[in-house]
């Protein structure tokens, strides 16, 4: 049976620490995942064709940005996966902006949008999700709630 894949996609390379959770809950459920750096706004010619390549090779994507935040929209606007964005804490609006552009994406090009550096929650939502394929992920999903309910 095949492994699932993610795409995990960020605007800076400084958002990596941010995604750490993300990467370490994808790891203990056994989720296969790429990490790249592409800017939205730097280099949408990379971030285009990092998608069409996710649209061959991954399940869901985990886009991540900060301050604008445009890199998860623009990155639903060229494919039909699900993806997950996480807004980075910026120190001018303390990630408040990056949280209002990825919730208010235009009727059509949804984003599902999780928690100011939320990276945790969007690594278990992408498992819940990638459970309706990969039925394996839901018995790790049950035990994963069975031990956070124990602490």
């Amino acid at each position: 049976m095949a492994k699932p894949n993610i795409l995990i996609i960020m605007g800076s390379s400084s958002d990596m620490p941010k995604l750490e959770p993300a990467k370490q809950i994808l790891q203990e459920f056994g989720i296969g995942f790429k990490v790249v750096v592409a800017s939205a706004h730097r280099n949408p010619k990379k971030v285009m064709a990092v998608v069409k390549s996710a649209d061959k090779n991954c399940d869901l994507i985990i886009a991540a940005a900060g301050m604008a935040a445009h890199l998860p929209g623009v990155v639903a606007s060229h494919t039909t996966l699900p993806v997950i964005g996480v807004p980075i804490m910026s120190k001018s609006l303390s990630g408040f902006d990056a949280l209002y552009s990825i919730v208010q994406m235009p009727s059509g090009i949804p984003v599902a949008c999780v928690a100011i550096d939320g990276a945790k929650n969007a690594a278990i939502l992408a498992a819940e999700i990638l459970s309706l394929k990969y039925t394996a992920l839901k018995t790790k999903l049950k035990t994963f709630r069975t031990k956070l309910a124990k602490r």
